[in-house]
């Protein structure tokens, strides 16, 4: 199965084209590591198209399409989300989506993500791969994360004041966490973005009248 796979959940869009089997797992061909900052939605398409070139091979050849939910912030998670979706549509191809925590490091962990406004999302990780606790979003000083920690740690050192384990969403982290779903395809769960808090911009709650001259 050829697999094509991306998340805008963190501040480095990830773009990348796999082979999945049950049997073999995963076999990477191309993947792109792109610091976007608040550029999800100018960059993701070149990186997609970029990766799609490395592996040798068309939108036309894809078997499926995995995507990360998040958490993340609203307008990025949604470029990313929305745009596998499209993908997906437009192809008649299935389209799975994992918690993106999942695909950051292997075994047991706790990993972290930028959440800003000094908050972090985070989840921890049993032995075996499997999710223990979250994903939540707590500010550093409101929670106590089981060793070892992994994520970015040039975040880690700036939000937590200490080192932590480097660590990143990659293709192979996001076809892990689907592989159930890739199995079975008919298990997989409708694409809803885990912002887990509201965001910035909210509509009016009242409308102002107009004076008159």
């Amino acid at each position: 199965m050829l697999v094509l796979a991306l998340d805008t959940a963190t501040p480095t869009l990830v773009a990348g084209v796999a082979r999945w089997s049950a049997q073999d797992g995963t076999k990477v061909l191309a993947e792109r590591a792109v610091p976007s900052g608040t550029r999800h939605a100018e960059l993701l398409t070149p990186a997609i198209q970029a990766v799609l070139t490395d592996a040798g091979v068309s939108m036309g050849d894809l078997d499926a399409v995995v995507t990360g939910l998040g958490p993340g912030p609203f307008t990025g998670l949604r470029v990313g989300v929305v745009t596998a979706a499209a993908f997906a549509d437009a192809r008649g191809l299935p389209v799975v989506g994992v918690c993106s925590l999942d695909a950051v490091g292997e075994g047991g962990r706790t990993v972290i993500t930028d959440a800003r406004r000094k908050e972090i999302y985070w989840a921890t990780y049993a032995a075996d791969g499997s999710r223990l606790t979250g994903p939540s979003v707590d500010k550093p000083a409101d929670v106590t994360l089981p060793e070892p920690v992994v994520g970015d740690p040039e975040f880690a050192a700036v939000r937590l004041g200490r080192d932590v384990i480097a660590a990143q969403v990659t293709t192979a982290g996001l076809l892990r966490a689907a592989a159930p779903q890739l199995a079975d395809p008919s298990t997989a769960h409708p694409l809803v973005p885990l912002y887990l808090r509201r965001p910035d911009a909210t509509p009016p709650t009242a409308i102002k009248a107009v004076s008159q001259p």
